[in-house]
């Protein structure tokens, strides 16, 4: 499984270079039409804030996995073994909790922004929203494998490594 997971986070890696080489390509090229032929890309705009959208929550799957998100752990550092395992269960099912909080809320405007077309693109607004759905589930394979990393008998230093904030 971590191997699966590792290959997966090289697509998202992946896909995230394509979707920034494509807003770079598009605002580029605006900026050179509108400034050199007083013309533009009209969708090129909405389409590279969508190409940042994405970027951005594939970005934050992939600092899930690599453990990127800043955490204060200068106490549970100090307690014993057991008590870290604990305190990490804990940090964890809250995580799970807010990702079905946050996936949730997404699929909800997924499903009311099926027929709203976007202004300049015309494809559905629920595309934005996707990302939200799309982040929550991969972020909560993750935590989940994490879990079971944990509770197979793994150290939480194994498991969980974090930027520290309070060394």
């Amino acid at each position: 499984m971590e191997k699966v997971i590792d290959v997966s986070m090289q697509i998202l890696k992946g896909m995230m270079a394509l979707l920034l080489a494509g807003m770079v390509l598009l605002v580029f090229t605006n900026v050179v039409l509108r400034y050199s032929f007083n013309s533009g890309i009209s969708v090129s705009e909405e389409l590279s804030r969508w190409f940042m959208i994405w970027m951005t929550f594939l970005a934050a799957i992939v600092g899930v996995r690599e453990k990127g998100h800043l955490n204060v752990d200068s106490l549970v550092k100090r307690l014993p073994p057991l008590a870290q395992k604990v305190c990490h269960v804990l940090m964890e099912g809250t995580v799970l909790y807010l990702l079905w909080l946050f996936g949730s809320g997404s699929w909800q405007q997924v499903v009311i922004n099926l027929d709203v077309p976007a202004p300049m693109t015309g494809l559905p607004m629920a595309t934005v929203y996707l990302a939200g759905v799309v982040f929550s589930v991969l972020s909560a394979v993750v935590v989940v494998f994490d879990l079971y990393k944990v509770f197979s008998g793994a150290p939480v230093s194994d498991v969980h490594t974090t930027l520290n904030i309070a060394d």
